[in-house]
């Protein structure tokens, strides 16, 4: 069921969107949904990560208890020595 959603947004801001949008080929509408949609279903959590925090992550294993200037900290004295 669609449901009617009233925004207040500055002008320049709807201005920015309706050029987005038409590039997209999507209506206003259908663009806030997706957006909207995206911050809120747990299956899409992480998607908008960027390629290299995707390329890095899990490269650091911290553990459950560490600091991480405290690791950090021990990384720099080994490297340095």
């Amino acid at each position: 069921m669609e449901t009617k959603l009233t925004l207040k947004l500055d002008q320049e801001t709807i201005e920015q969107a309706k050029i987005y949008a038409k590039k997209k080929n999507l209506s206003l509408s259908k663009m806030v949904e997706k957006y909207f949609k995206s911050l809120t279903d747990d299956n899409t959590k992480g998607k908008n990560t960027t390629k290299l925090v995707k390329e890095l992550s899990g490269i650091i294993d911290l553990k459950d208890s560490a600091n991480p200037r405290d690791e950090y900290t021990e990384h720099l004295i080994e490297k340095y020595k």
